[in-house]
């Protein structure tokens, strides 16, 4: 079984009242797509400005992974809100700590291979 790097997240949106939970193997993408998705209404995250990162876990097999992802939607919010505040009690947003700038700037974004969205 190839192993590789595997995060598990919760992301919020900006006044912290909706939670979504996603699993990547390349976080700083993910939360740049969350971040240009945000206000579109075909996926979740974007509908619910849910790209400010919270919490996460790394897994080196995918199949832990899918499996912590999966547990982790089947919670109730209130169990989310709890593992979120025992890694961040904050609730502090923790893209720059991920993605090393944020918001995405041109470098970020040009490393990841995204388009700039004006």
């Amino acid at each position: 079984m190839k192993n590789y790097n595997f995060l598990v997240y919760i992301t919020t949106n900006p006044r912290k009242t909706t939670l979504y939970v996603g699993m990547t193997n390349n976080p700083a993408r993910r939360l740049v797509e969350h971040y240009q998705n945000r206000g579109k209404q075909d996926t979740f995250a974007g509908k619910y400005f849910c790209f400010n990162l919270v919490w996460f876990e790394w897994h080196k097999y995918v199949y832990n992974a899918i499996t912590m992802e999966n547990y982790l939607k089947g919670l109730s919010r209130e169990a989310k809100a709890e593992l979120i505040r025992e890694m961040n009690p904050e609730w502090r947003f923790l893209n720059v700590d991920v993605c090393g700038v944020w918001p995405p700037d041109d470098e970020l974004l040009e490393m990841l291979g995204k388009e700039v969205e004006g």
